[in-house]
């Protein structure tokens, strides 16, 4: 039997050399994993002491912190859940302790007299961690426990582009075969430094820990507000980033290439100089940006995957084939269905239906046999390589009966380089409109005007642009138009801007 990764990281005190660094603007903490496992186990009976046991639910809602680590490991060696809420999205109310059956939460958020009794400043754990190590192993100590591959570690929850975030809970097997297999395809290994900046309440950004603590390379986290400040003096090998961020350090490294800095030397100073590979997905990437990596030495490897499914797909070293997302990892399926739809099966479902979501929405997305109906328009060419042609919620039928996939017309938009992100929608007869995110500082509309005539000129008649509305402000995660993973939020977009939307007037016009 293969041995279970989760439980062999609860149960053994690292004896590699790998270190964990959590670091921001001012700050930096840098430990052994074997100390940090240690402190892990020092919180785990703190834990114990307040009567937390297996079964338990411990709700996390904080920014990325060395706190937010030490309780999901301690956590998963009791065998208490966790239910990771990303910051901005949710509040640390009764009402969040109760409709998700919370024993304890940890927040960085300031309580109040009105916060609910279950609610624990996460600044309380560093308290638990420094308990003298020593005392954890202690006779009398539990073992920690172990978990079996179809029970769930965790809650977590969709980005929420098209609407409330889902809660979904994830399968102690699924984490250890994405793991395994992407260890298969990437061989992590002592040396290697995993950057990780996203919000630690996506599963997927805690997986690099636990490959740490079993592989024995580094991993250091830190916030997207920070990243670009630490990069370089951090020097990880590998940096993963959804596409925005790549984008985003794209137009720094143009900048500097712009001033004549030599672009090896420019992506050492923005990067490190140790950079191994990069790793992107969670939404479209941009195939000229993925290009400027690759043409100054830096791979860049796209994969999709869904909350529902992980990763599924993955270009790697071994199999890389561009425009595409990669092949299926071991113990992934990809099947496409008689509608053009992506579907998944996987040896260890991360599960089969969601435990908080809208009635009818576990039907629409989980089907039997360990099947997950993922709503994204996809291809295999012969060697098994997926494309993601879009969504299929996202394809506009005209009056004419025809249909539209949007994002190849809003991708060629964005890839002009005059706005940093376009939505399609289809308001009336006269066609299809616009909504375009400006790149920081004064609106170019005469590029953006430009840029509507080259993509009329590469589309088919029917995807031609009529107009484009220019949002009053960038699309962000703050304002509430992208998800954490900065894929634009249709709906809200829309309902931002209808009156422009709707009025036939408005916007910069095609000719």
């Amino acid at each position: 039997m293969t041995e279970s990764i989760i439980n062999r990281i609860i149960a053994t005190r690292p004896s590699h050399d790998g270190a964990i660094t959590v670091t921001g603007l001012g700050h930096r903490t840098t430990m052994p994993l074997a100390e940090f496992h240690d402190r892990a186990r020092a919180v785990a009976g703190a834990l114990r002491r307040r009567g937390v046991r297996a079964g338990d639910r411990i709700g996390i809602l904080s920014a990325n912190r060395l706190e937010w680590v030490l309780l999901d490991l301690a956590a998963l060696m009791l065998k208490a859940q966790t239910a990771g809420f990303e910051p901005g999205k949710f509040r640390p109310d009764a009402d969040l302790v109760e409709r998700y059956g919370l024993d304890l939460l940890y927040t960085d958020v300031p309580l109040s007299d009105g916060s609910p009794a279950e609610a624990v400043s996460i600044a309380t754990v560093a308290g638990h961690a420094e308990e003298a190590a020593g005392a954890v192993g202690a006779a009398g100590e539990p073992a920690p426990e172990r978990w079996a591959a179809t029970e769930c570690t965790t809650v977590k929850f969709t980005s929420g582009s098209t609407g409330a975030p889902k809660g979904l809970e994830a399968t102690a097997g699924s984490i250890d075969s994405s793991l395994r297999a992407v260890q298969s395809l990437f061989e992590h290994r002592p040396g290697d430094d995993v950057l990780t900046f996203l919000p630690l309440s996506l599963l997927q950004q805690r997986y690099w820990l636990y490959s740490a603590l079993y592989w024995g390379h580094d991993i250091t986290i830190t916030t997207y507000q920070s990243v670009f400040a630490v990069m370089p003096t951090v020097r990880p090998t590998v940096v993963m980033g959804v596409p925005a961020f790549f984008d985003t350090a794209r137009r720094h490294l143009e900048s500097s290439i712009a001033d004549g800095v030599e672009p090896a030397k420019a992506a050492a100073e923005l990067f490190g100089d140790r950079v191994r590979y990069l790793w992107t997905g969670s939404a479209p990437a941009d195939q000229a940006t993925l290009g400027f990596y690759t043409g100054l030495g830096l791979p860049i490897f796209e994969g999709y995957g869904l909350n529902e499914t992980c990763i599924t797909t993955k270009n790697h070293p071994g199999a890389h084939r561009e425009g595409s997302v990669g092949r299926a990892l071991p113990g992934k399926e990809i099947v496409i269905d008689e509608e053009g739809v992506v579907c998944v099966r996987s040896d260890h479902p991360v599960n089969t239906a969601y435990t908080y979501a809208a009635p009818g929405d576990s039907e629409r997305m989980f089907r039997p046999g360990g099947i997950v109906r993922t709503g994204d328009l996809g291809r295999l060419d012969e060697d098994g390589f997926l494309y993601i042609l879009g969504r299929a919620d996202d394809v506009i039928v005209l009056d004419n009966g025809k249909k539209v996939i949007v994002r190849p017309v809003e991708t060629r938009f964005r890839d002009t380089g005059a706005v940093a992100e376009c939505v399609l929608y289809h308001p009336s007869p006269a066609g299809l409109v616009a909504v375009v995110s400006p790149h920081p500082g004064p609106v170019d509309t005469d590029a953006i005007a430009r840029a509507i005539a080259l993509v009329n000129a590469a589309s088919e008649p029917d995807e031609r642009i009529s107009r484009v509305i220019v949002a009053d402000e960038p699309f962000a995660v703050d304002n509430g138009l992208l998800t954490s993973q900065f894929k634009p939020i249709r709906k809200r977009i829309a309902d931002r801007h209808r009156d422009r939307i709707d009025d036939p007037k408005a916007g910069i016009h095609a000719h």
